[in-house]
């Protein structure tokens, strides 16, 4: 609010604003709510080594089956940090040497991560190109 009611350059502004709220606002309401089109979520473990999807049912005792890398490993463990005191988040009473050999520790647990499920969504590039190939028929 002015503090002197002279004739200036404000009264435009002022005008505009009583205008804007004399308007109706579009809502979301009139146009409805979107659809969500985000990708699925698949749970899987993969090798620290190669970075390749082991499947559910392997020995975590075993071996990668594509580049022999010791699953029982920590560098392998969900609880391996690199930050933490002897690079484990757990109470271990000593430091393991050797991050990538195998070893018998107690507090060991597969590494399982959460990442997008992206090969059902979407369109296989045949499709892709067929679709753009239409676009431009007569």
């Amino acid at each position: 609010m002015r503090k002197y009611r002279q004739p200036g350059y404000m009264d435009r502004d002022e005008r505009e604003k009583r205008e804007r709220k004399s308007q109706p606002r579009a809502s979301r309401e009139t146009t409805g709510p979107r659809s969500p089109q985000m990708p699925g979520q698949r749970t899987l473990s993969r090798c620290a080594q190669c970075g390749t999807i082991l499947p559910p049912s392997l020995d975590v005792s075993g071996q990668c089956p594509k580049c022999g890398f010791e699953l029982h490993s920590c560098k392998q463990c969900g609880h391996f940090d690199a930050s933490a005191r002897f690079e484990c988040t757990q109470p271990i009473p000593k430091r393991i040497p050797r991050k990538d050999a195998r070893n018998d520790c107690e507090s060991y647990s597969l590494r399982v991560s959460v990442e997008r499920d992206t090969s059902g969504v979407g369109l296989r590039p045949q499709d892709a190109r067929r679709a753009f190939e239409n676009l431009f028929k007569k």
